[in-house]
This record gives structure tokens, C-alpha cells and sequence, in this order.
């Protein structure tokens, strides 16, 4: 593993994203709410002529969308072979942490316990490791219920 992390701000925490998962992080301009689908779903856009659906990961985690002023950074990956933007708050910095990992200890806020797997110390901070692929199949899960 090469240890390279997307760090960011994401539904109001601090997470890192093993940057093998990230396609890019874009600036959203339109999103067009599709009717008929939960609140984790913002609607779709589109990116280099095809269509991303958009997550809104505050609605996965907290039950809570982002308002629509606060839309405005994405992560973009591939998913199961589907496109998805999963939306952030802020980008903080891309590198490499050589011990990479930590795992997980202490007190984890229980809405983050199903996507929290890991931890890594970047800037003299924990970060939360997460996979993106862990939102998109939690809020399946929870839409199946």
C-alpha cells in the first residue's frame, strides 16, 4: 500500500479516504433532484458527459441534508460501476503517511461506526479512515429496511 490519503472535511468530521478510491474532487455546479429517492440522494449531475448520482453523506450519517447553499465540493469514485459524488465540506490536502493506519480506539461517535474503519494521524490530528464505497452501501442497506 502506498499510504497516499485524501484528507477532508466530511459531514462535519474529519476523514481520510485512501486516494486509490478517489477519481477526483470537483466543484458541483448543478444538481437536479430526482424525485422519489431518499435524502441521501441530492439528485444527479453530470461530469465529462456522464451522469454522477450525488450523495449527500450529512443525510447518511446524521439524518440531516446538507442545505443547498453548502453544496459545493465533491468526491468523485466508482462504485460498483456506477459514478457517485459524494458531497464534502472541504478539502484539506492530499499526501502520503508513511505509517499509514492506526487502528481505531477510544470513543467513536456512534453514527460513525459503520464507516469508520481506521485512523490516520495527518497534521498533528486524527483522521478518520473511511471508504467511500462504505456510504453508498450503508444507505442501500438502510433504503432495503
Amino acid at each position: 500500500m502506498d499510504n497516499l490519503y485524501l484528507f477532508a472535511i466530511l459531514a462535519g468530521t474529519r476523514v481520510a479516504v485512501e486516494a486509490g478510491e478517489v477519481e477526483a474532487v470537483v466543484r458541483l455546479t448543478d444538481i437536479s433532484p430526482v424525485p422519489g429517492m431518499g435524502a441521501h440522494v441530492a439528485g444527479l449531475s453530470a461530469l465529462r458527459s456522464r451522469v454522477l448520482t450525488i450523495v449527500d453523506v450529512a443525510a447518511i450519517v446524521h439524518g440531516r441534508p446538507l442545505p443547498p447553499e453548502q453544496r459545493g465540493l465533491a468526491v468523485i469514485a466508482d462504485i460498483s460501476g456506477h459514478s457517485y459524488g459524494l458531497m464534502l465540506d472541504s478539502v484539506s490536502d492530499i499526501c502520503r503517511v508513511p505509517e499509514g493506519e492506526l487502528p481505531l480506539r477510544g470513543q467513536l461517535d456512534p453514527a460513525w461506526a459503520l464507516y469508520a474503519r481506521a485512523v490516520v494521524e495527518y497534521d498533528g490530528h486524527p483522521w478518520l479512515l473511511v471508504s467511500l464505497a462504505s456510504f453508498i452501501e450503508g444507505a442501500s442497506a438502510a433504503q432495503a429496511a
